[in-house]
């Protein structure tokens, strides 16, 4: 299963985890999703949003302007 691209680099904390939550409750059980951002913010809060909320946090990744997350919906 190829995982849904969602792009949130512009956005400041918390918009990136706000928007990730609402896209993810509109997907099915399971479903990866794949978030790049560019707030710096974003390394502490997207794991920390995913263990509270119940998520896998498949992979995180550095990228040349941000970080790329790979999350399992729960």
């Amino acid at each position: 299963m190829n995982p849904v691209l969602y792009d949130l680099r512009g956005l400041k904390c918390p918009f990136p985890v706000i928007k990730t939550r609402k896209k993810l409750a509109a997907m099915a059980s399971g479903t990866l999703i794949r978030v790049d951002t560019t707030d710096p913010l974003a390394v502490i809060d997207m794991p920390h949003f995913c263990n509270e909320d119940g998520h896998e946090l498949v992979e995180t990744e550095k990228t040349e302007s941000g970080h790329r997350f790979l999350i399992r919906k729960r």
